[in-house]
């Protein structure tokens, strides 16, 4: 905010101070198609080659190592025709001796190497399938069986991998999966892998369910709360938010979307859930699976807020989930999420490397490649905690010397043995944006300045900037300018201001987009290339109106608990419509044997578990599963399945206002303009 309003009080000053040399509106010659780099691009991206050892192939060898098979294309599609899933769609990137100047050198690289594809052998009884979704899906040989870790996001590619598999390694049963955290890439292709009735009897225990015959679903602790609050609470927002960081709107392409760091992109098939029938609560809990050894090592508030690690000792493997990842990865992702804490994902790193580093032969993990030899598994761990390490208490440092979120992200950068680590660089996360991710968990989004307490919207900001400014066709003249100069961040600032305060400016849209590019061009980090690139487009073309990169089986929100489901409830339910009530409604549900009391309270739903009123103006009693009916004003189902005593027109209120979003479907508000 300080830097934008300095950067435009300059403009200002300036326009008061430069003659106008051409009266009316000048012909900027702008439109609306993709441009290529311009030359201040292509001398950035240049440069990289000079910065890092292009000569040093290790991450490369270790992409392609223990190749088994792999289909000479690999295009997943449904019935319809619709394409979940390509490989295909980057074969341009066999037709370049290097990179193009739309694509920063290093970038170009993690594209190449996420482009390896197909069914790979770790060790000897371990194998993964990797370019078949955004994640790995991992088998683990057993006396009789697989076990198989992650299951990839959609069930259409789980089903593709596990296909690979059979046909070259053969057909055997499925004796438990495992789920390393919490994030939908790595459950979402569940029911690619099992039928949910094989799922285990969660009422046994471990050993139990695993003489029983049926498949046991291990996560760690907390796995079900943190996989639904993140993708039910807020899912809408990440949702569309998500078609920026993962360039689900864009074309692959040297001026379009490239690798994202920990794999090609998102997979826009099937998403399933199951929920686990045991959880692991505690490290070194050690659990033998058809004949192989695991032992678990808990790692919460790493990459997911419920996340562990496994160690195979028989085969001195270690699986890392996904707290060493290839690339520098998030402590703030930019689809929305909990912020993640960097001190913590060292320690458990630097844990692991107490409990297993003597032993360890190989790391493998839920995205990108394994990694052999001893020392190098020692240094893979120790090198990554150290970059985390370092951006938490760099931005510390600097958070007492009084420096701001914006003024941190600008100056802090890694030190150089560790900036110029290939399996470090910043390809998904970056050390701007994390930086600021530390600065959130400790300080918050303020920064002390008053005149930030409650600054006004985007819109009325702009439209006064504009007034103030007075000239926007001169404005525009300037920038146009400093594009041709290459300072394309501060053109897409300006520009963007115009747009805010007048989405129908066209030269507006069209410069901030040019600029846009240019920054998309010159990233280094995939999802940061897809923020501008998408932008760029929606600048150009509107709001493609799609946010649902992937189809749901409404599992998610089913598998919510009564509680969660109520407070979905209300973050659906219009509070100003029920503003002005006050009623007690009681809830028993038989099938789950749970009582709940509702409080309405202006607006306000109010939850006391295990509690029942005598004073409630409503009562109804369903099944837990009835209350996906509630939630969705489904009156039909309700009138079925929910007894209601009391005044029943106060349930009837409450469903017909479940209405602040569309809870199916997609919901696709606007980002780069108002």
């Amino acid at each position: 905010m300080k830097r934008i309003t300095a950067l435009l009080l300059t403009a200002a000053l300036l326009l008061t101070c430069t003659a106008c040399t051409q009266a009316g509106k000048a012909n900027l010659g702008l439109t609306a198609e993709v441009k290529p780099a311009t030359d201040f691009t292509a001398k950035s991206n240049a440069a990289v080659y000079d910065k890092l050892d292009f000569n040093d192939k290790q991450e490369y060898e270790f992409a392609t190592r223990g190749l088994i098979d792999a289909p000479e294309t690999l295009e997943l599609k449904d019935k319809e025709g619709n394409i979940l899933w390509s490989q295909e769609a980057y074969a341009f990137l066999d037709e370049y001796e290097k990179a193009p100047d739309s694509v920063n050198p290093s970038l170009w690289e993690n594209t190449k190497n996420n482009h390896v594809y197909g069914l790979f052998e770790v060790s000897d009884g371990i194998y993964q399938v990797r370019g078949y979704d955004m994640a790995n899906l991992t088998v683990v040989k057993g006396d009789t069986g697989w076990i198989v870790f992650d299951t990839l996001m959609s069930v259409e590619c789980s089903q593709a991998a596990m296909q690979l598999i059979e046909k070259n390694l053969g057909k055997f049963p499925v004796k438990a999966v495992i789920i390393s955290h919490s994030h939908a890439d790595h459950f979402g292709g569940i029911a690619g892998v099992m039928e949910e009735a094989d799922k285990a009897d969660p009422s046994l225990s471990i050993e139990e369910q695993l003489a029983s015959g049926k498949i046991p679903v291990i996560t760690p602790e907390g796995f079900t709360e943190h996989s639904v609050k993140e993708n039910v609470y807020a899912g809408k927002g990440m949702g569309r938010r998500s078609n920026y960081q993962y360039g689900v709107l864009l074309t692959p392409g040297v001026t379009g979307k490239l690798a994202q760091g920990i794999g090609m992109g998102q997979s826009t098939g099937t998403v399933s859930f199951f929920t686990p029938s045991y959880e692991i609560r505690q490290t070194g809990e050690t659990v033998t699976i058809d004949g192989v050894e695991l032992e678990f090592q808990l790692t919460p508030g790493t990459e997911a807020p419920a996340e562990m690690n496994t160690w195979l000792p028989q085969y001195k493997a270690l699986w890392l989930a996904e707290n060493c990842n290839g690339t520098l990865h998030n402590l703030y992702t930019l689809r929305g999420a909990e912020v993640r804490d960097g001190a913590a994902w060292a320690s458990y790193l630097t844990e692991a490397i107490s409990r297993y580093g003597k032993d360890v032969a190989v790391s493998f993990q839920s995205h990108n490649w394994p990694h052999w030899g001893n020392a190098v598994v020692n240094d893979y761990l120790v090198n990554t905690a150290a970059v985390y390490k370092y951006i938490n208490d760099q931005t510390l440092t600097y958070i007492n010397q009084g420096y701001t979120s914006d003024e941190i992200s600008n100056m802090i950068e890694l030190p150089e043995a560790l900036n110029k680590i290939w399996y470090t660089r910043q390809y998904y996360g970056t050390v701007a944006h994390n930086a600021k991710a530390v600065y959130q968990k400790f300080m918050g989004w303020y920064d002390s300045n008053p005149v930030n307490l409650n600054p006004l919207t985007p819109s009325d900001s702009a439209k006064k900037w504009v007034e103030y400014l007075g000239d926007t066709d001169k404005v525009l003249q300037m920038a146009k300018e400093d594009f041709d100069k290459g300072e394309y961040q501060w053109v897409a600032e300006v520009t963007n201001t115009l747009v805010f305060a007048d989405p129908s400016n066209t030269d507006a849209r069209l410069l901030c987009a040019d600029a846009l590019e240019q920054l998309g061009y010159q990233a280094e980090s995939g999802p940061w290339r897809n923020e501008y690139l998408t932008a760029a487009q929606e600048l150009r073309h509107g709001n493609a109106n799609f946010t649902a990169s992937t189809k749901s089986t409404g599992s998610m929100i089913k598998a919510l608990s009564a509680p969660m489901l109520f407070d979905y409830m209300a973050i659906v339910m219009d509070k100003a419509a029920l503003a002005d009530y006050d009623f007690i409604m009681n809830v028993s549900l038989p099938d789950v044997g749970e009582q709940h009391m509702l409080r309405v309270k202006n607006g306000v739903i109010l939850v006391y578990a295990n509690t029942l009123s005598e004073e409630a103006d409503v009562s109804i009693t369903c099944p837990k599963d009835a209350l996906f009916a509630i939630l969705t004003n489904n009156r039909e189902t309700v009138a079925q399945a929910v007894r209601v005593e009391g005044r029943a027109e106060l349930l009837a209120l409450m469903m017909e206002h479940m209405n602040q979003f569309p809870i199916n479907g997609t919901n696709p508000f606007n980002i780069i303009e108002p």
